[in-house]
């Protein structure tokens, strides 16, 4: 049977009514809101009340997007962490993993985010729901690992048996470590010296 034009319309303006709803504004007002808070109380004292106050918007514009609290840590963490992360093609290993250690000294260095990575360590062990919702977003970032060992791969600079988890596990770490842990400076000499390092280790692993 011949479906009748006004109901293609009728569902036209519902789709877009709908669509409507999901302001970008408002999803980037409770964006910000979200961290600032969890910068500020710990996961563990995260209200997604006062997220939503704090970004001036209902409480319901809020669960339209994410229904709890780890869904919300899960899906804002992949959008701003990958978004952040993602430098590209540089020509050589040494150039994309110093490209890809200058995008993460950013987010370490920045106040907010240092404290809200390692409270979400520490959050994790302790909350499976979170520890369950940020795994999409860990997959998501070793596979942008394994994005720049490919490139390496078929440059003819690595070898295309090297180890990838120990590899996703080993690029990271020093940064982190001096950034987070022990509250070390990292200059542009520091990050071009651990480029060379991490470099020389991956093509060790032959």
């Amino acid at each position: 049977m011949e479906r009748n034009r006004s109901d293609d319309v009728g569902t036209r303006i519902r789709t877009l009514s709908g669509a409507a709803v999901m302001r970008a504004d408002v999803t980037d007002a409770l964006t910000r809101a979200f961290f600032q808070e969890w910068a500020r109380t710990g996961y563990s004292g995260l209200s997604l009340e006062r997220v939503a106050r704090s970004a001036g918007v209902g409480k319901a514009a809020l669960y339209r997007r994410w229904p709890e609290k780890s869904v919300m840590a899960g899906d804002l963490l992949s959008r701003v962490g990958l978004t952040i992360t993602d430098v590209g093609d540089q020509g050589s290993l040494e150039a994309d993993l110093k490209a890809l250690l200058f995008a993460l000294r950013r987010v370490l260095r920045h106040p907010k985010m240092r404290r809200i990575i390692t409270d979400l360590h520490a959050e994790i062990e302790r909350t499976p729901a979170l520890e369950t919702a940020i795994r999409p977003f860990q997959r998501a970032r070793r596979e942008r690992i394994n994005g720049l060992l490919d490139r390496a791969i078929e440059r003819g600079e690595l070898s295309p048996s090297v180890d990838r988890e120990t590899a996703a596990d080993l690029i990271a770490a020093p940064l982190y470590w001096r950034l987070s842990v022990v509250g070390g400076r990292s200059d542009k000499d520091h990050i071009a010296r651990l480029a060379r390092m991490l470099a020389s280790a991956l093509r060790a692993d032959d």
